[in-house]
C-alpha cells in the first residue's frame, strides 16, 4: 500500500529567528530507508501566520490527498521532543510573522474546549525508541500558531476528507555552534531529524493499518 504523508514546519517567527523545523522538514524530505520504499513524502512550511495556516492547509491537503499528517513545531524553552495529544480553543493576543492576531479568544467561539490529535500518542512513542532523543507526552500545545495548526488539522480529518491522521511534535531549539566543554548538551538538527525520521516510519505504518 502507498501512503502519503504530508510533513509540514513553520518559518521563523517573533522571538524565534531561526525555526529548526524549516530545515528539519527538508532533510526529511530527502532521506531514503527501506521502511519508507512505499512512503510519498510532501514537504510544506508554513509561514508563521494565521492566514498561512488558513490558505495553505486545506490547499495541501485537496492537492495532496495525504493520508497522514506529520507536523512539527519549536517551543523556545522546551527541552524535550514533546508529542501533542489535543489542540486547545484558545488564542495567544501575540502578534504572528505578519504583525497580525485573530482578536479573539477562541479559535472556534462556542466550540469544545478542545480537539484530540487523530493518532494514537503511544504508537509514536514506540516508534522513537531506540532514538537516544528524549520525548514526553503533551496535553497543552499553547495558544500560538503550533496550537492553532493542531486545531485546524483535527478539523480537517473530522471531516473525513481522506486525511485519517495527524500528529505534532514540538522540538526544542537546536545548537549552533559547537558545544564546549563543560557546557550542558543541547539537541542538534541532526538529532531532530533521527527522532523525525522514526516519528515519519511510525505514522506511516499506522496510515497502513
Amino acid at each position: 500500500m502507498t501512503v502519503t504523508v504530508l510533513v509540514t514546519g513553520f518559518g521563523p517567527f517573533p522571538g524565534a529567528p531561526f525555526n529548526p523545523t524549516g530545515p528539519l522538514v527538508a532533510r526529511l524530505a530527502r532521506m531514503h530507508r527501506p521502511a519508507l520504499d512505499d512512503v510519498t513524502i510532501v514537504p510544506w512550511v508554513f509561514p508563521t501566520s494565521y492566514a498561512a495556516v488558513d490558505r495553505n492547509l486545506p490547499t495541501l491537503i485537496a492537492w495532496h490527498k495525504p493520508d497522514a499528517l506529520l507536523m512539527f513545531g519549536l517551543a523556545p524553552r522546551a527541552t524535550t521532543l514533546s508529542i501533542e495529544s489535543r489542540a486547545r480553543n484558545s488564542l495567544t493576543h501575540l502578534r504572528d510573522v505578519t504583525g497580525k492576531t485573530l482578536r479573539k479568544a477562541l479559535i472556534v467561539g462556542g466550540g469544545p474546549p478542545a480537539l484530540p490529535l487523530p493518532v494514537r500518542t503511544r504508537h509514536l512513542l514506540a516508534g522513537i525508541r531506540g532514538s537516544r532523543v528524549p520525548v514526553t507526552v503533551s496535553r497543552d500545545a499553547g495558544r500560538y500558531l503550533c496550537n492553532y495548526l493542531c486545531w485546524r488539522a483535527s478539523e480537517e480529518a473530522a471531516r473525513k476528507t481522506g486525511l485519517r491522521l495527524a500528529a505534532f511534535i514540538h522540538v526544542p531549539p537546536v545548537a549552533r555552534t559547537i558545544r564546549r566543554p563543560g557546557k550542558r548538551r543541547r539537541f542538534t538538527l541532526d538529532d531532530l531529524v533521527r527522532a523525525g525520521a522514526r516519528f515519519v516510519v511510525a505514522i506511516a505504518a499506522e496510515a497502513r493499518r
